[in-house]
């Protein structure tokens, strides 16, 4: 397309800068053809006019747009180029915190100076069996791709590892390494993988030092093949290294180190075993000081020392001979030191007795004379004569250093070697992938023969790397199909050739090194001679005749020739390496074995093994006289073989290539610095990369993919159901030059710019789009507020127009009010006053003429109390003198009388002296007597009469006695008063003087008191004010301690509140954890018990020959699953006669519902069937009694045969209705079923198919018994109708007309005599078998009552239940109901089979019978022979036995209990025809049994044996969901029933009578409670590792990439790693996979009878591992991160939750499990730019971590045009409020955690008395008690 298109006004630009490299800018007005000047605004703001290349006219490199920055992929642009690569990497790098990037096949990682998490074994599982490009880019990435390429093409792997000093080269292939040795793990027990990862550490300490630009620089290169068997497992490894920097043991520049372990050694040098090595600060040598930099920053040297140590000795170098290590390292300290002193200009010497000397010489173990002298002195030789020759100090120095050089690489190679011995395997190596960690471009201000070395190795690598890019492409084009041309690219073969070909710099170096006066300045004018002028590449500095020039691939380098033939020659004396060869320490000779077969340099490569996996070189013939001394070979030659050879290696593997770049050189993390990344990228060859994609088709996309991207901009008419013509079709119409784009087979290739173009219009489409959207909408909305305004002014009109009118006529009613009130008011004032006159008027007189009339009453009143007082006191007086006379009368009376009666007295006295007084007095007594009885009676009436009056008297007087007596009293009290007055009044007037006396002396000292009072009061009140101060203080101090203390108190209660609560909460953590331990430790003892088993079989298969036929399966499975494949195999020959008893076909599990379905149908046919035995019945008693009336009517002879008739049509009417209905039912279910029970080959639709089938089958059977049956009835009615069964008068008499023989007639009439015998006794025995039937039936309602009776029981035993429990134990006993239904159907059936078989040998006496009646036998056969046994048989029923819930079972028959019970059953058969459980029922009732017998050796040797066969089927069955999920069901089941029936209190609370009755009684079987408790937990962990195995592949795929809600996320343009599509093809997962997975699972579980709570923890765990495993995959990809994949998630994480809420399952707390998902998709989706957003940010997503929370909002990218990225400033926002957060550091969740298990006890309500053992299960053998 032309420039005029794409160079448009606000197109942005790169220009470029001397300060950033490429800067900006903005095009401020279309460019035109011919413009020499663009108009262009920078981001700064400044305008600027950008000049073009007059020759050149280039435009400036394009823009692309913002939603393609940052991509994964560099190749992945659309403007390819090196402004776009640098500022990708840059927002990569500086905004996202990325530090890989893919570009094409090259992996660029930036060293971010920083320790990131991203390096966990949490990420290594995340990216291992992952595809490279569905991930983000990453270290480990590579490797998986490596290590997975080796596995599926069997083709050898490389690893290229390259970059600058500093660049992270040495990290990146430890990291490399480290996957390798996690993801493959060992084939033995030796610990490769670890041996592996501690030559690490070891290679570091003796081959790493600090540089200015790197701290942990490595100074050598090495090439570590790690090797693998067949299994792709670590066997070994070997390494080789490459040019050792020598030169920095005796030299550092300034703030650089030695290395690292000279340091170590120096700062472990107090430790009692180095007492021996003399050591000191490292201040103190020579070789350690001359940096001035001997301490790194957080690094301490003393514990690195003890990794090196443990490193060697995990490798294998014991103790002798790392103190022997350490003995050279330190003389060579020792040896820095030693000091020369001038004799004279040609000769030096050394001190006597110089200490240093003397310690390198004790440590080396040689004599101190000899190592003095030929310090000081070299030997030199001639043709003739030998000749020492002493040296002057400067090359003494040097000669000293060449020594040291030396021995320390002599040390690293013999370090080497041992490392690659104890790496070395036996086992023979499959394959290996090799890890190259090598040196980057070099260039320094003055660059040597390391430099030149180093970038001639990069040339070589550089030429490979090209040409396999170069190769790959190729291979692209081909395998699409498309055509193409030859890429140009740069081909650095005459730079190669330059450096090694013949008369190259090589090969002169060497000559030159051969020559006896040969000289760096001889070597140079050879090379300006040679090359100069003659080759490109090669060039002279203007001032130097010293120097050199070539052009690298990279840029320039100036070499100085001053040491290079020192360099290459490496000489040292041989007289020293003599003196050292004699050392008495045994260590020192063997560095300096001979070596000529090694095959990499002696500064350099160390192993002389061959290399494993890899074609040997042929070693270099030796001609017959070629010395065997050291040091033949220079370092060059050696340096260029051992190049070769790596080159060679790298060739025939498949190389992957890792560029680490620095990004700046001051160490500061996360700081780019342009111009030094431009350095590097251009040196590395990633621009390379970029150039040679951009020269063909770097944009690729899928048809797919396009189409789903760019079909906004197609119409509908253009979508066809041909992608692929569709994708032509408008790429034509959009694209007019069709040299911009290619069609493949499955790919459209697009030239570099054109995925912009077309982002470009489809981002003008949406825009279109979007402001048409926008008119339309604003459009409305302004429409919207017209009307509204419009309307709202009517209403305030018409409100308005309403208040005046109601304003007047208020005003109107208000005067008329008004004038109403006036009249009111004056009426009421003038009313008022008249009532006020009135009322005072009334007031005056009611007054007056009250005190009128209370003056009269008062008079009246005062008079008649006068009179009152008056008569009182005058009958007072009265009754006083009437008292005082009478008193005085009646002494009177009484004196008198006792006068007069003295008198009489004495006169009695002398009377009664004499007789005749006597006598007389007795005359005329009698009469006296009865005249004085008279008189007594007389008396006695009277008196009576008088002592009536006298008691009334009495009372009157005694009335009036008490009143005298009151009134007397009351006198008496008055007078005793008056008397006391007086006294007082005397006493009060003696005291009055006396007080008045008193009170004047009172007075007085009343006087003196005051004075003081007032004095007193005065000092009182100044002290009351002072109190009352002080009570004010107090109390203000008192309401302050108040507070304080309510304050204290109320803090104290809140944090002991919190304390409680986070004790409490720490407690339950600490019990999770304590639990999660106990199940791990649990785990690893059950892991470790499964190696044990499997060692213990290995063991018994290498002692046993193996039988033929039995073999391992491949290799690719683990060792564990050949060891259980092999042991099942054996088992599988053992158990083929049992085997061969069983169903081809197990049974599918069964719908539950339609399981009940199809039973309660059963059920009805079998009461349909029974009334049709009813009416059957009825209609045989009515024939009965036709016959009981035919006897009586003997002409009616045929009634049995119709009877016969009417039954065979009735027996044929019913099995067509129970055809016809079976037909029916089979017909609706399959038309009414669920899809997935009731479709084709599904196994419910076989099991109920077979099942109807066999009905029908047995339908059949009976429909051609009852033909049977019809025709022998037919052929007995042909056989007696001729001759006795004429019913009909016409017939008979057409018979006797026919029968014209007499002898006929009588043989008839004696046939049809015979015949009323034979229905005789049919009858006889039909009324019998009628009344067994009627017993039967009998015994039948008594047993239904019975049953009747133990169903209301449960009931009322399940109404006492819980609500779940109740519905489990109604489900149970519902399902054992119809399971006892089915095996009393399959008794019917079988005694249906015998009762067949009994009529059909019946039938068979019939015939032969009828047969001897028709040849005239029949006289001769009595009616008794003929019929052997009834037809009907007679059913007995058995009595329900009274169980108590035992089996009994012999101990001999143990073995085959546990076989059938555990061993050999079948989950699947179980789970739909029994009850759940049942296995554990039937173990627990032969417990129960074994302790009713109280055996304790029964029991421990049955519960053994349980468990140990459980685990014999997990172990071998254990990838089977339903095995695991029914075994852990059915030990949870037994768990429950030992500690139902244990007889403690805790676990008796819900049983019934009947089930503490079952309890046992001699046994205690806690200990085999844990033991299944811990069983119980192991198979709990192993269901959620298959369900974790199961799940794993549907996560990513389901959750995250497939579209659930289609069209909302757009796809992105894709680099070279092309991405799993997002598009559902038949082999992609789903969420509609994995809802159907839970649902398999739940339903599984549930058809075996979980636990509610057990389900519950399940489906947690599998929630956990579905949530860990998306967010994991969510923080690992950028493309995923973005706000329409957010919603996608929440959508597919809404479908969970409704899942949950279907299966009841919202309190499990698996939605919570979901949360840090659920916040991770929210943080998608809101607004991330201002404070209050980053606020709701940190208040939101509380279950993310902070390093979670950063990372997102880092990978955060638009997908369009229309979405901004996060800021920089946001992202440190959110940082700063959650630096306080304290949360785990760990980025990704532990997707492997398994919660701990717990088992709450869920008593079952079955009754044990009534389980019923099935027939299927095997169990004859055992027996109900």
């Amino acid at each position: 397309m032309a420039a005029s298109e794409l160079y448009t006004k606000f197109a942005r630009v790169w220009i470029p800068d001397p300060e950033e490299v490429w800067k900006s800018a903005e095009l401020l007005k279309d460019y035109k053809p011919g413009d020499t000047v663009l108009q262009l605004h920078l981001e700064g703001g400044k305008d600027l006019e950008y000049r073009l290349d007059p020759k050149t006219k280039e435009l400036p490199h394009l823009r692309n747009p913002d939603i393609l920055v940052g991509e994964n992929d560099l190749t992945a642009l659309s403007y390819l180029h090196e402004p776009a690569v640098l500022h990708n990497l840059r927002v990569r790098f500086i905004d996202s915190k990325l530090i890989y990037t893919y570009c094409g096949i090259v992996l660029v990682a930036i060293n971010p100076y920083e320790q990131l998490p991203i390096y966990g074994e949490d990420i290594i599982n995340a990216y291992s069996g992952q595809n490279m490009g569905d991930m983000d880019p990453h270290i480990f990435a590579v490797a998986e791709e490596a290590y997975k390429q080796m596995a599926r093409d069997e083709r050898n792997q490389s690893i290229i590892v390259s970059g600058e000093s500093g660049a992270g080269k040495t990290v990146s292939a430890k990291y490399a390494m480290r996957y390798f040795a996690t993801v493959s793990g060992s084939a033995s027990e030796a610990n490769v993988e670890e041996k592996v990862l501690a030559s690490n550490p070891i290679m570091e300490s003796i081959g790493n030092a600090k540089t200015t630009r790197n701290d942990n620089s490595s100074r050598f290169g090495k090439y570590i093949e790690i090797g693998f068997d067949k299994r792709y497992r670590i066997i070994g490894a070997n390494m080789r290294t490459y040019l050792l920097e020598k030169s920095r043991v005796v030299f550092q520049a300034e703030e650089e180190r030695n290395y690292h372990i000279f340091y170590q050694l120096c700062a472990s040098a107090k430790l009692p075993e180095f007492k021996m090595l003399r050591l000191g600060n490292a201040d103190y040598f020579h070789y350690t000081k001359q940096g001035g930099s001997p301490v790194i920053d957080g690094v301490d040297d003393a514990k690195e020392m003890v990794h090196t140590r443990q490193a060697c000795t995990l490798l294998g170098i014991n103790e002798s001979y790392q103190m022997g290590i350490f003995r050279i390292l330190a003389g060579i300290l020792h040896l820095g030191n030693v000091g020369f002193t001038s004799r004279d200009s040609d000769s030096c010497s050394i001190p006597p007795k110089h200490e240093p000397l003397s310690i390198f010489c004790d440590l080396m173990g040689v004599e101190y004379d000899e190592m003095s002298h030929w310090l000081c002195h070299r030997k030199l030789a001639t043709a003739t004569e030998t000749y020492i020759k002493p040296i002057p100090k400067l090359q003494a120095t040097n000669a000293r250093d060449a020594l040291a050089k030396h021995i320390y690489a002599k040390l690293f190679n013999w370090i080497v070697d041992h490392v690659n011995q104890a790496l070395h395997s036996a086992v023979k190596q499959h394959s290996f992938i090799g890890v190259l960690d090598i040196y980057g471009f070099e260039t320094f201000e003055i660059n040597s023969f390391e430099q030149f070395c180093i970038n001639y190795a990069n040339e070589k690598l550089q030429q490979q790397f090209n040409m396999h890019v170069f190769k790959l492409e190729q291979e692209e084009y081909m395998k699409e199909q498309i055509p193409w041309t030859l890429i140009d690219f740069y081909d650095n073969q005459p730079c190669i050739n330059l450096i090694e070909a013949k008369l190259g710099i090589l090969d002169l170096l060497d000559e030159e090194c051969k020559m006896p006066k040969g000289s760096d300045d001889t070597w140079a004018q050879k090379l300006y001679n040679t090359h100069l002028n003659k080759c490109a590449l090669f060039e002279k500095p203007r001032m130097s005749n010293k120097a050199f020039i070539i052009q690298h691939f990279a840029d320039k380098v100036e070499y100085q020739c001053e040491g290079f033939l020192e360099k290459n020659k490496d000489t040292v004396f041989e007289e020293q390496i003599k003196v050292l060869k004699s050392s008495k320490f045994k260590m020192l000779p063997e560095l300096f074995q001979d070596d000529e077969k090694a095959i990499s340099p002696s500064s350099a490569t160390p192993s002389g093994r061959t290399p494993l996996s890899r074609t040997p070189i042929k070693p270099t013939k030796v001609r017959p006289g070629q010395s065997t001394k050291e040091h033949k070979k220079t370092v060059g030659h050696q340096f260029r073989n051992s190049l070769h050879l790596l080159m060679e290696t790298l060739n025939a593997t498949t190389p992957h290539y890792v560029r680490c770049i620095k990004p700046n050189d001051f160490k500061f993390p996360f700081t780019f610095d342009e111009k030094r990344a431009v350095q590097q990228l251009r040196a590395c060859g990633v621009l390379e990369t970029i150039r040679i994609s951009a020269a063909g088709f770097p944009s690729r996309w899928t048809y797919q993919e396009f189409f789903s991207r760019y079909r906004v901009l197609m119409k509908q008419k253009d979508v066809l159901s041909d992608r692929k013509q569709t994708c032509k079709n408008v790429l034509e119409k959009l694209i007019l030059d069709k040299d911009k784009y290619q069609f493949g087979k499955t790919k459209i290739f697009f030239r570099a710019g054109q995925v912009a173009y077309l982002e470009k219009i489809r981002a003008d489409k949406l825009r279109a789009a979007c402001i048409r959207i926008q008119k339309t909408i604003r459009g409305w909305l302004l429409r919207k507020k017209y009307l509204r305004m419009r309307k709202a002014a009517i209403t305030i009109q018409r409100y308005v127009r309403g208040y005046q009118a109601r304003c007047y006529a208020k005003f109107l009613r208000r005067t008329n009010a008004a004038t109403i009130i006036q009249k009111y008011w004056r009426m009421y004032v003038v009313k008022k006053k008249y009532q006020i006159r009135r009322a005072a008027t009334i007031v005056i007189q009611s007054y007056l003429r009250g005190y009128m009339a209370r003056n009269r009453y008062r008079k009246i009143l005062h008079e008649h109390k006068a009179i009152i007082i008056q008569k009182q006191v005058r009958g007072w007086l009265a009754r006083l003198h009437y008292k005082r006379c009478l008193k005085a009368i009646v002494y009177l009376q009484c004196c008198f009388r006792r006068m007069m009666a003295k008198r009489e007295l004495k006169k009695l006295k002398i009377e009664a002296r004499s007789v005749e007084r006597y006598k007389k007095l007795h005359i005329g007594m009698e009469n006296k007597i009865m005249q004085l009885q008279r008189k007594v009676d007389e008396q006695n009436k009277e008196y009576k009469s008088l002592l009536e009056k006298l008691t009334t008297l009495e009372g009157t007087y005694n009335s009036e006695t008490e009143k005298l007596r009151n009134d007397l009293s009351r006198l008496h009290l008055s007078e005793e008063e008056a008397k006391i007055a007086t006294s007082r009044v005397l006493s009060l007037q003696e005291e009055l003087a006396k007080l008045r006396k008193d009170l004047e002396r009172t007075q007085s000292e009343k006087k003196t008191i005051e004075e003081w009072a007032d004095k007193y009061k005065k000092e009182t009140e100044q002290l009351v004010s002072n109190l009352k101060e002080e009570n004010t203080l107090l109390k203000k101090e008192k309401e302050t301690l108040n507070h304080l203390i309510s304050e204290q108190a109320k803090e104290f209660t809140e944090t002991m509140e919190k304390k409680l609560i986070e004790e409490t909460k720490q407690l339950e953590l600490d019990l999770n954890d304590e639990r999660l331990r106990y199940q791990n430790l649990l785990n690893e003892f059950s892991r470790l018990e499964e190696r044990y088993d499997d060692l213990k079989e290995e063991m018994t298969l290498m002692v046993n020959v193996p039988k033929p036929g039995h073999r391992r399966t491949d290799s690719t499975h683990s060792s564990n699953e050949s060891e259980y494949t092999f042991s099942s195999e054996i088992m599988e020959t053992e158990d083929i006669p049992l085997r061969m008893e069983e169903p081809s076909e197990k049974k599918a599990p069964l719908d539950m519902s339609l399981f009940l379905k199809l039973q309660k149908r059963v059920t009805e046919l079998e009461l349909e069937k029974q009334a049709m035995q009813d009416e059957l019945d009825r209609k045989e008693e009515q024939v009965l009694r036709s016959k009981a009336k035919e006897e009586e009517r003997p002409q009616i002879r045929g009634a049995e045969l119709e009877y016969e008739s009417l039954k065979r049509q009735e027996l044929e009417s019913e099995n067509k209705k129970l055809k016809n209905e079976l037909n029916e039912l089979r017909k609706a279910l399959s038309e009414k079923g669920a899809p997935e029970v009731t479709a084709p080959g599904a196994p419910a639709y076989r099991v109920l198919m077979e099942q109807l089938t066999s009905v029908s089958e047995e339908l059949d059977v009976r429909k051609e018994e009852v033909l049977i049956l019809r025709s022998q009835l037919v052929s007995q009615k042909e056989a007696i109708q001729p001759k006795n069964t004429m019913t009909d008068s016409t017939i008979l008499l057409e018979d006797v007309q026919k029968m014209k023989d007499k002898g006929e007639i009588a043989q008839a009439y004696i046939g049809l005599k015979e015949t009323n015998r034979l229905l005789e006794s049919q009858l006889q025995s039909q009324k019998k078998s009628h009344d067994n039937e009627t017993e039967a039936l009998r015994g039948e309602i008594q047993s239904l009552k019975e049953e009747n009776n133990r169903q209301q029981q449960l009931l009322a035993q399940n109404l006492q239940l819980p609500p779940e429990a109740r519905i489990e134990a109604s489900l149970q006993h519902e399902i054992t109901r119809l399971t006892n239904e089915n095996l009393d159907l399959m008794e019917q059936l079988e005694k249906q089979d015998k009762t067949v078989r009994k009529l059909k040998k019946q039938l068979k006496v019939f015939a032969k019978k009828i047969g001897e009646l028709e040849v005239g036998q029949m006289e001769n056969i009595s009616p008794g022979q003929i019929i052997d046994e009834p037809i009907r048989p007679v059913n007995i029923p058995r009595k329900e036995k009274d169980f108590q819930g035992m089996l009994e079972y012999k101990k001999d028959d143990e073995q085959k209990l546990v076989k059938n019970l555990i061993l050999d059953l079948k989950p699947r058969g179980v789970a739909v025809n029994l009850i759940p459980g049942l296995p554990a029922y039937i173990l627990f009732m032969c417990v129960r049994h074994a302790d009713y017998l109280n055996d304790d050796q029964k029991v421990r040797s049955l519960l053994t044996s349980t468990i140990n066969s459980i685990k014999k089927v997990l172990k071998k069955r254990g990838d089977d969901f339903e095995t695991v999920s029914f075994w852990l069901s059915n030990t949870c089941r037994f768990l429950h029933c030992l500690k139902q029936y244990s007889g403690e209190e805790g676990f008796m609370k819900h049983n019934t009578p009947r089930q503490n009755e079952h309890c046992l009684t001699n046994f205690d079987l806690a200990e085999y409670r844990q033991v299944l408790s811990d069983l119980a937990i192991q198979i709990y962990q192993q269901l959620v590792r298959v369900l974790e195995n199961i799940l794993q592949p549907m996560i990513v795929s389901g959750m995250l990439e497939h579209e659930t809600i289609q069209g909302v996320s757009g796809v992105k343009p894709t680099g070279l790693r092309k991405r799993t599509s997002s598009i559902a093809d038949e082999g992609t997962y789903t969420l509609d996979s994995i809802l159907r997975q839970l649902n398999s699972f739940h339903s599984v579980m549930c058809q075996h009878g979980m636990d509610p709570e057990l389900i519950k923890q399940v489906v947690k765990q599998m929630f956990y591992i579905v949530g860990a495993i998306t967010l994991n995959n969510l923080l690992l990809r950028k493309d995923m991160c973005s706000w329409s994949k957010g919603m996608q998630i929440r959508y597919n994480v809404s479908q969970l939750e409704e899942w949950l809420r279907d299966k009841n399952l919202m309190n499990s707390g698996a939605k919570e499990t979901l949360e840090p998902l659920i916040q991770a998709a929210q943080l998608l989706q809101v607004k991330k730019k201002t404070d209050e957003d980053a606020e709701a940010i940190c208040s939101m997503c509380n279950a993310l971590t902070t390093a979670q929370i950063v990372k997102v909002l880092n990978l955060y990218t638009p997908v369009n045009e229309f979405e901004e990225r996060v800021s920089v400033s946001f992202i440190r926002t959110i940082q700063m409020r959650l630096r306080d957060r304290k949360d785990s550091p760990q980025l990704l969740m532990d997707a492997k955690h398994i919660f701990p298990v717990t088992f709450p006890f869920n008593p079952s309500s079955l009754a044990l008395e009534t389980i019923q053992i099935p027939t299927s299960l095997g169990l004859g053998f055992i027996a109900r008690v």
